[in-house]
């Protein structure tokens, strides 16, 4: 398994010790890192669980993303409790946040469902090392405190709740490695462990986050709420290389960008690095992906856990909460998200949105099976409109170019950023230690060597051949591990 932290990876080793699959153990180290990783994810986000059956059937796609709210409420109602901030984070970004800005979260309804339809532990099993983690506090981790330093203020520190959980005494941000509890945040998910998730949807925890909303000119309801359903879909595939490959399909825009890159690129590279021909390739093939569509991008605010298991099930999770609006709904210790505040997804403001309409998102939660042998993977990433172009890199590398994982993930990226507002609209953005062609046609912008920017990729793999195995990026602090346990058949 690859996750962002030791403790979300600790979570999916006891998950798979205790007799759970890899979804099993995919769940609870996704629940574990929504509650360590404050400001980047939450409970109250959105995301995407692709699982690869163990008996070779066909791969499924989970939908939990976020919907536009305000079920109930008169026309034009949205838009109101809202503010924007601009912060030099990922180069400079203008965000909208506030009780406003928060779309409907539909996560845990993602998990509960793929625990139900794919998983093998009891839900409170799944659940409890994030009562654990909750309760005992957690370490603010390197990717999370970097993102703080740059809006602890701006965007936790207008909300008192927020703000005395993140800043000491002195109104200043807890230094990096700090310890921090949140209040109400381990009641809230002991509900969620033994109620299950109608605890947040219709119970307790629905009508604390919905009141606060209320009084604030938020526009998500009980009604909002009450009526999320996530949807199991078949995923979107391709076969390279000897394998086939499961991503998240449509509305979802980051699976099928991974697919056109990956369809686009063919039998790139022939070997363990790319040469000059592919590399002017790769960044026609970016372009030609992204500049179709420049407006399929999504916050930072995004984590990923990849794990497989030797019985042949492969899961992917990502999720995310936008920038988070802010908001720490009092009496429930959960960060709530600001994914109507991304500005990149809402070229039109909130004129064009209807209560329930899916919102978009460039998440790629990708799995994969080698029919020859049975072997299984699972690989995604955090990092905006960097995502599919991270996945569809380290996937080349590794399944065409036969680097091993680690060389794979670590290897230097390029990343074609189309930005029809920005000034250049396009720029090929790498890492310094990836030497570029001259004759690109576009401005570049070198950056340092394994650089958040690109991404986080965590990638899981086992096979006959070469048994299991998981890489973490370099560019974020992330954890792996192999649990020794063996996971029972159905």
């Amino acid at each position: 398994m690859a996750a962002p932290n030791q403790l979300a990876a600790a979570a999916a080793t006891r998950a798979a010790a205790d007799g759970g699959n890899a979804v099993d153990a995919a769940l609870a180290a996704a629940l574990v890192t929504m509650v360590t990783e404050p400001g980047l994810v939450s409970l109250a986000s959105g995301g995407f669980v692709t699982i690869q059956p163990a008996d070779g059937s066909a791969p499924v796609t989970i939908d939990g993303w976020v919907r536009v709210p305000g079920a109930g409420l008169p026309p034009g109602r949205l838009g109101r409790g809202v503010w924007d901030i601009y912060t030099p984070y990922g180069g400079g970004t203008t965000m909208t946040i506030g009780h406003g800005s928060v779309a409907v979260p539909g996560t845990l309804r993602a998990l509960d469902l793929a625990s139900r339809r794919h998983g093998q532990a009891p839900w409170r099993n799944v659940v409890g090392q994030a009562v654990e983690a909750a309760r005992d506090g957690f370490t603010i981790g390197q990717a999370t405190h970097h993102y703080l330093e740059y809006v602890h203020d701006l965007v936790f520190g207008w909300h008192p709740e927020s703000r005395a959980v993140l800043h000491d005494d002195s109104g200043a941000l807890v230094p990096f490695g700090s310890t921090i509890r949140v209040p109400h945040l381990a009641d809230s998910l002991e509900l969620i462990a033994t109620e299950g998730v109608d605890a947040f949807y219709t119970g307790e925890l629905a009508r604390l986050i919905t009141t606060d909303m209320a009084e604030h000119e938020g526009a998500l309801t009980m009604a909002d709420l009450a009526a999320y359903e996530a949807v199991e879909r078949p995923a979107l595939e391709l076969e390279m290389g000897g394998w086939r490959l499961a991503v998240n399909p449509g509305p979802a825009r980051g699976g099928m960008a991974t697919v056109a890159i990956l369809s686009r690129l063919g039998e790139r590279p022939a070997s363990g690095s790319w040469d000059e021909d592919d590399l002017r390739h790769l960044v026609t093939v970016q372009h030609e992906v992204l500049g179709a569509d420049p407006a399929a991008l999504t916050s930072p605010g995004t984590a990923n856990v990849s794990v497989v298991d030797d019985q042949g099930t492969a899961c992917a999770v990502t999720v995310s909460s936008g920038y988070t609006s802010g908001v720490l709904a009092p009496g429930t210790g959960i960060w709530l998200n600001n994914c109507l505040g991304e500005q990149e997804l809402l070229p039109a403001g909130f004129s064009d949105l209807s209560p329930g309409d899916p919102m978009t998102s460039n998440m790629a939660p990708t799995v994969g099976r080698r029919p020859s042998d049975g072997a299984v993977l699972a690989i995604g990433s955090p990092g905006s409109d960097r995502i599919p172009t991270a996945i569809a890199q380290v996937l080349a590398l590794h399944v065409n170019g036969g680097l091993e994982l680690a060389d794979a993930v670590a290897h230097p990226r390029v990343h074609v950023r189309v930005r029809e507002r920005l000034d250049p609209p396009v720029r090929v953005d790498h890492e310094e230690d990836l030497v570029l062609p001259a004759d690109l046609g576009w401005p570049d912008l070198a950056m340092p060597a394994h650089s958040m920017y690109f991404g986080g990729v965590g990638v899981a793999r086992w096979g006959p051949d070469g048994g299991l195995g998981a890489a973490g990026d370099p560019r974020r602090t992330g954890a792996v591990a192999v649990s020794e346990g063996r996971t029972p058949s159905r």
